[in-house]
């Protein structure tokens, strides 16, 4: 072999090796997964939707990767990079904020990489798909709940999750909502607890303080809700303050059996995981993708609890 053709040989070696995260006929493809977090039960849920679906894909490979926790934006944007010069075949974003992440979407455009959002959808017009729970109307479920509980009187509160993200901001919206149609419901305060159980129990402290006769909370997220159940017991009040929260991770399901917690809103993450990867997939191959997967939330209680924990 003369010194050209080895040349030539290495060449093409290293064009087949740098594009081998593309889809295409007889090459490998490379789906990332990039949420939140992975520091709770239901990220590790979405998690585990998302790698049955790969499993079930032969020739895919899949990375989950996430920040350390939902509030560090910064890590995610540079996890996204990362994948973009890897040149992963898809990506599928939950994005940990909006204006941050944008830009870093319009590079994976550039770069020719598919994009699929999941759990909280933004106005990003490039996005191929979105993924995710009816937030809106899961609120309003939650918000309804509330109210029947308290007889349609009452002074309640919100702890909901970072500013901004149209996850928290949808289910706020729908809560809104509901109590709107019982004037005997006062909200009196709104309290962002960046889906953090700790500042979750801390922030349910200061409205117990605050607002001593206070009768309902819905947090919007599991972590919160666990934080103000733990708050609640503190102060021997389980009970006669109702807190129901959203996502049903096992935790707060048997905390709703247990009845130290009144009620969940289930967003079904494996299912939201699985069809991520699955119109991810379709996306690598340049098939046609779902342009929304909308997933209904469903109230837990005591009654149907036991089919959550299965």
């Amino acid at each position: 072999m003369n010194r050209t053709t080895c040349l030539l040989l290495i060449a093409v070696a290293f064009v087949t090796a740098s594009s081998c995260g593309r889809a295409g006929k007889g090459k490998t493809i490379e789906i990332a997964l990039v949420t939140k977090a992975l520091d709770s039960e239901w990220w590790q849920r979405v998690k585990s939707g998302a790698e049955e679906a790969a499993r079930a894909a032969p020739g895919v490979k899949l990375v989950v990767l996430a920040p350390e926790r939902e509030v560090n934006i910064d890590q995610q944007v540079g996890i996204l990079e990362d994948q973009i010069t890897r040149g992963v075949s898809a990506l599928a974003v939950a994005p940990a904020g909006v204006s941050e992440i944008l830009p870093v979407l319009d590079k994976a455009k550039a770069a020719g990489i598919p994009v699929l959002i999941v759990d909280t959808d933004v106005n990003w017009p490039a996005k191929l798909s979105y993924i995710g729970a009816d937030n809106r109307v899961g609120g309003r479920i939650a918000g309804e709940y509330i109210v029947k509980l308290l007889g349609g009187k009452g002074k309640v509160a919100v702890i909901r999750g970072i500013l901004g993200i149209a996850t928290h901001e949808e289910r706020l919206a729908g809560f809104r909502e509901a109590i709107a149609g019982a004037p005997g419901i006062e909200c009196v305060a709104v309290q962002p607890a960046n889906s953090e159980r700790a500042l979750g129990m801390t922030v349910m402290e200061n409205l117990l303080t605050a607002y001593p006769d206070l009768k309902a909370v819905f947090a919007t997220n599991d972590q919160m809700a666990l934080g103000a159940v733990e708050a609640i017991a503190a102060h021997n009040l389980t009970g006669k303050v109702q807190i129901v929260g959203f996502d049903a991770t096992r935790e707060a399901v048997r905390a709703v059996v247990a009845g130290r917690l009144s009620g969940d809103m289930a967003g079904l993450p494996e299912v939201m995981g699985r069809k991520a990867v699955e119109e991810a997939i379709k996306a690598a191959k340049g098939q046609p993708v779902d342009k929304q997967a909308i997933i209904t939330p469903v109230l837990v209680t005591k009654e149907n609890a036991s089919q959550f924990l299965q």
